[in-house]
């Protein structure tokens, strides 16, 4: 017999992760497409929360100007979704690669912030540097984890174009029109095409576990910090074997 469904997803919607959050972003739009509606649930629980746009997002369009767009966009985007601090690094578009450079620096942001909870995107997203900066995250907090077994915070994959396995959902039913306003901000990526339309779909379909009376729902995949000893991989293959 293989397991039922509530091995490989939640029928009940989780309340929020504890705070301050950290959240991760690949490009400038990931924070919103991927978890904006749980980033205004935090603001209306007063929950803290940092934004780190890892990448200058120069390929995510044609503007001559790209980048000074999407960095005017993410400010707009962040103001809405009640963000306290955003930083935008400049790492080159689509060319996100794990070195201990970057490792450092996201580890010394982490050890700045104290955040409770961190949030990158899920293992299996599509992107390159979607999975870049997972794998860039996780090394960072292993290497935390080595340092000081006190005080280590929890770390959440966050889906952005497609399903990865998850086991926390969070209701954001109530936020869905706030997103829509915050994902309209990204002028220069929904003319690329109809992403918004899309994330809302995949908020839609996370549903489906869920009581009717929940429209919308973000997916997560949180990881406890006893996982910080295996690597991004095997963390993410043990939630997989439960198809099997």
């Amino acid at each position: 017999m293989v397991n039922p469904e509530h091995f490989l997803v939640p029928f009940e919607a989780a309340k929020l992760p504890a705070g301050p959050w950290l959240v991760f972003a690949p490009h400038a739009d990931d924070e919103t497409f991927g978890m904006g509606g749980s980033l205004l649930r935090a603001r209306a629980e007063h929950i803290e929360t940092h934004i780190i746009v890892l990448t200058d997002g120069a390929l995510g369009g044609n503007a001559a100007d790209l980048v000074a767009i999407r960095r005017g966009e993410v400010h707009e985007a962040a103001d809405l979704l009640g963000a306290k601090s955003l930083t935008c690094w400049t790492e080159k578009d689509r060319e996100l690669a794990v070195s201990d450079r970057l490792v450092g620096k996201i580890k010394a942001t982490i050890a700045a912030l104290r955040p409770s909870s961190v949030f990158f995107p899920a293992a299996l997203e599509l992107h390159p540097d979607h999975r870049v900066t997972a794998q860039l995250v996780w090394r960072a907090l292993q290497a935390i984890s080595l340092e000081s077994a006190e005080s280590l915070p929890t770390a959440f994959g966050y889906e952005i174009s497609v399903q990865s396995p998850i086991n926390c959902l969070i209701d954001i039913s109530a936020q869905r029109s706030q997103k829509e306003r915050a994902m309209a901000v990204y002028c220069s990526q929904n003319s690329q095409n109809n992403y918004q339309e899309l994330v809302l779909a995949l908020d839609t379909a996370r549903t489906f576990t869920l009581a009717p009376t929940i429209t919308h729902a973000e997916g997560f995949c949180r990881y406890t910090p006893e996982s910080y000893s295996r690597s991004l991989r095997d963390a993410t293959q043990s939630l997989l074997d439960l198809y099997w």
